[in-house]
C-alpha cells in the first residue's frame, strides 16, 4: 500500500503503555509529515519504549489533559492504555470532549473461558480477596504491583507476587515476589505453577496474547482462576488493533483534507 504524505505539522497523541500502543506508534512515526507523541504514565521503572516522541508522567487530570490538547494542537487521541487504566481513559474521554479532538479507544478482545477451564468472576481486587479462603491456600498473584493491600489481611495463605517492579507494602505476609516482565510461555507457566504448588490463579481479564500463556497452564493443571472483570469505561469509538487504530485514523486524516 502506498504510504500517503500528510500535512505537515499534523500531531497525534497516543495513549500508550500497551504493545498495541508502541506497534501502532511504530507504524505512525514513519508516515512523512506526522508527529506522533507518545505518553506514558511513568509507573514502570524502565518501561519500553515507542518509536516518535514520549512524554511521560501525567497531564493533571482531564482539564489539564484538554489545555495540553490545544496548547500542542493535537488533531487525533488514541487512547490504548491497559484495559484497567480506568483513571487516563476517562480522563481522555473527557478532555478530548473539551477540546474538540476525536479520540479513539484500542480496546483488545478480553479472555474468555474455554472448555476445562473454572473461572470465579469477581469485580475488584477485594473480592477476590474474599473468594480465595474457600479456593485454596498457594496462590499465584498476577495483578501486578498496585492493589496488593487487598490481599494483606489473609495471613493464612501463601502468594506467588509476580509484577515487573519490586511491590510496596503492605502485602500479604507470606509471600515470595517474582521480578519479570512479559512474555510468559505456557510450558514455563506450567512449571512454574508446579514448582510452587499452585493452587489458584488470580489475574486480571487484561486480554492480549502476551500473558495467556498462564491461563493454558491453569488449565492443564486443573487450577480454579480468579478473573477480575474489566472495569467500565466512559463510551467511545473503539478497535480492537493498531491496524484498525492507523485506519481510523488515515480516515480523520481524509476527512480533513489533511491526507
Amino acid at each position: 500500500m502506498t504510504t500517503p504524505a500528510l500535512a505537515s505539522g499534523l500531531t497525534v497523541l497516543i495513549l500508550g503503555g500497551t504493545s498495541e500502543a508502541r506497534e501502532l506508534a511504530g507504524c505512525l512515526a514513519i508516515r512523512p509529515g506526522l508527529r506522533v507523541i507518545s505518553s506514558l504514565a511513568g509507573r514502570v521503572r524502565d518501561p519500553a519504549l515507542p518509536a516518535g516522541e514520549v512524554r511521560v508522567g501525567g497531564f493533571g487530570g482531564a482539564e489539564g489533559l484538554a489545555a495540553w490538547l490545544s496548547e500542542e494542537r493535537i488533531g487525533a487521541v488514541i487512547d490504548a492504555t491497559h484495559p484497567f487504566a480506568a483513571g487516563i481513559s476517562a480522563n481522555a474521554a473527557a478532555a478530548c470532549g473539551r477540546a474538540g479532538v476525536p479520540l479513539l479507544r484500542v480496546v483488545r478482545p478480553p479472555w474468555q473461558p474455554g472448555d476445562g477451564d473454572d473461572w470465579h468472576e469477581a469485580a475488584s481486587l477485594e473480592e477476590a480477596a474474599r473468594l480465595l479462603p474457600g479456593l485454596g491456600d498457594r496462590v499465584f498473584l498476577t495483578t501486578g504491583r498496585q492493589g496488593l493491600s487487598a490481599f494483606a489481611a489473609l495471613r493464612d495463605i501463601w502468594f506467588l507476587i509476580r509484577c515487573v517492579d519490586p511491590p510496596s507494602k503492605p502485602m500479604p505476609p507470606q509471600r515470595e515476589v517474582v521480578l519479570a516482565r512479559g512474555p510468559y510461555d505456557a510450558a514455563a507457566e506450567r512449571v512454574l505453577m508446579r514448582t510452587h504448588r499452585i493452587g489458584v490463579l488470580v489475574t486480571k481479564n487484561s486480554g492480549g496474547e502476551l500473558t495467556v500463556g498462564k491461563l493454558a497452564a491453569a488449565r492443564g493443571l486443573g487450577i480454579p482462576v480468579v478473573m477480575i472483570r474489566r472495569p467500565e469505561l466512559p463510551d467511545a469509538p473503539g478497535c480492537a488493533s493498531a491496524a484498525d487504530a492507523e485506519n481510523w485514523l488515515l480516515r480523520q486524516l481524509r476527512r480533513s483534507g489533511a491526507a
